[in-house]
């Protein structure tokens, strides 16, 4: 029997110029908007290597981590960001040791804010790009409500994260856990303003 040529699925069928010059002119936005989000990134990170090598200058070439740096240059205003919420956070400490019950070190919290009866556990990121930030946050904030350190006991107990960049998916991710989400600006930090569903978890 001899064989049949098969025959070929059309090419460009439905395809109009209309609909290819649509398709061109969206790509063309979407890498605008990309090329934009990255400028953005950039003086984001220039601006905060202008206040490093600042920092770095007045404390004597101390060899302090990029972490440590964020922490110095905006811990000090951090609780100042809440007020919307009427959260009154004046107290603030850095590095708290987390202890268990045989006194093993098993994290720490990089700045607890707190007040009579509120504090609130922040996690400092250079970059809040992944999933797997939140996740350490959730488990330092189970260590923190299970061997709570001295200025947490007794208290309501709230989590955020900072971060010098962060990303959108790291972002919704963290509030959908109910943490607030902090993003360097330059020269100072500011609180994103949560979806309305939003709801601060207390740990």
């Amino acid at each position: 029997m001899a064989a049949t040529a098969r025959k070929s699925p059309p090419t460009g069928e439905g395809l109009t110029f209309e609909k290819v010059w649509a398709a061109l002119m969206e790509n063309r936005e979407q890498q605008k908007e990309t090329d934009r989000q990255m400028k953005e990134t950039g003086r984001k990170l220039d601006k905060l290597g202008e206040k490093v090598d600042r920092v770095t200058s007045n404390v004597g070439g101390l060899n302090l981590s990029m972490g440590d740096l964020i922490e110095v240059l905006f811990a000090p205003h951090l609780g100042e960001k809440f007020d919307t919420y009427k959260y009154n956070l004046k107290r603030l400490y850095r590095r708290v040791p987390i202890y268990d019950d045989n006194s093993r070190m098993r994290s720490d919290i990089d700045i607890l804010l707190s007040n009579t009866t509120l504090c609130m556990a922040v996690e400092v990121k250079r970059w809040l790009d992944k999933m797997s930030d939140v996740d350490e946050h959730i488990k330092r904030m189970q260590l923190i409500r299970q061997y709570p350190p001295a200025e947490v006991k007794g208290k309501k107990l709230l989590g955020a994260i900072v971060g010098a960049v962060v990303e959108p998916e790291a972002r919704e991710y963290a509030e959908q856990n109910g943490f607030f989400v902090l993003e360097l600006t330059g020269e100072d930090v500011r609180l994103l303003e949560p979806s309305k569903d939003f709801q601060p978890k207390e740990w």
